[in-house]
């Protein structure tokens, strides 16, 4: 008999929901590596790890940990874009929300879409997580400390501190942005995909390496619409029947993180890539309005990520334009 687990997965805590045929089993353990052992106990005492499938959703560092310690006890995990799991609930119309109806949910998905097997990446590739989320802690510790700095009628030896603190912040940003630069240099792999971002004009350095880092090998995607989803920048339409038109927007169902990367990115891109800057010229003209045009040369940027990695071909404007 073969077995589905889903895990709800929070910052402190790992909700398991076990299938087997009819019956269903549910316990809860800390999202710590002692909580990783006892869950691989528990399972071992009910099923083999080979009739075993774990399913749980991409919630970033949360759920990295237990995913790597099952997959290293032999089980086959899947890790999938919550957008999936959140449309199943609706088609199963699901109303309640607890952590236990979730693991439930996520393991009744696992048992009927036999999601694909996650592989754990490779362990350049989590140097390079690291390294990019240290930088995001730091940068956000930077902003905090401006923040406080900013405060009207600020005790001057108060400012002094910050002032101290945010100096000690741009020296570590400094030292972890080269880094990162020179991380996805020393490795072969990471920099001959690197290289091929660089063709893309508007992807700088760490916006490539927040890619190389975050979205996964571009070989688990099955097409580009499947990564667009991943960053949660696919369109979502509402309409129905022939009375209710709402405008589309994005579905933010996906890494924030990874939109805020490309932000910045995408202005750049309107100006000097001579394809995004006629694409966004298009959509001017049909009278989208600012944000919605940013938000399609960000999804447009990923088409030209992805095609550039899948191809191995570096960014060529004149034939991008051609075609």
């Amino acid at each position: 008999m073969q077995g589905y687990v889903g895990i709800d997965v929070s910052k402190e805590r790992l909700d398991v929901m076990l299938l087997r045929g009819e019956q269903r089993e549910g316990q809860h353990f800390t999202n710590t590596p002692t909580g990783y052992g006892k869950l691989a106990g528990w399972l071992k005492r009910r099923m083999k790890a080979s009739q075993v499938q774990v399913c749980l959703e991409a919630t970033g560092p949360y759920g990295e940990g237990v995913a790597q310690s099952l997959y290293e006890q032999g089980y086959s995990v899947s890790v999938v874009n919550p957008a999936r799991i959140k449309g199943y609930g609706a088609s199963q119309m699901q109303r309640n929300k607890t952590d236990k109806l979730d693991a439930a949910l996520i393991a009744d998905f696992c048992r009927t879409q036999q999601p694909e097997a996650w592989q754990p990446p490779s362990p350049e590739v989590r140097q390079l997580q690291q390294r990019v989320r240290h930088l995001e802690d730091l940068m956000q510790a930077r902003q905090q400390a401006q923040n406080h700095l900013e405060t009207p009628s600020l005790d001057a030896a108060l400012v002094q501190n910050w002032q101290a603190q945010i100096t000690l912040l741009d020296a570590q940003i400094a030292q972890t942005r080269q880094a990162i630069i020179d991380h996805l240099d020393h490795h072969p792999d990471l920099k001959r995909q690197a290289d091929l971002l660089r063709s893309i004009p508007g992807l700088g350095d760490l916006t490539i390496g927040k890619l190389l880092a975050e979205c996964r090998d571009l070989s688990a995607f099955r097409d580009v619409r499947q990564l667009v989803a991943f960053v949660g920048l696919n369109p979502r339409q509402h309409i129905s029947g022939s009375s209710i038109h709402k405008r589309a927007h994005i579905s933010r169902t996906g890494s924030a993180s990874l939109r805020a990367a490309l932000y910045m990115p995408a202005l750049s891109a309107m100006r000097f890539n001579p394809l995004l800057r006629a694409f966004a010229d298009r959509l001017r003209a049909r009278g989208l309005a600012g944000k919605a045009v940013v938000c399609a040369v960000m999804r447009k940027l990923l088409h030209l990520v992805y095609g550039v990695l899948k191809s191995g071909q570096p960014f060529d404007p004149n034939w991008a334009l051609a075609s």
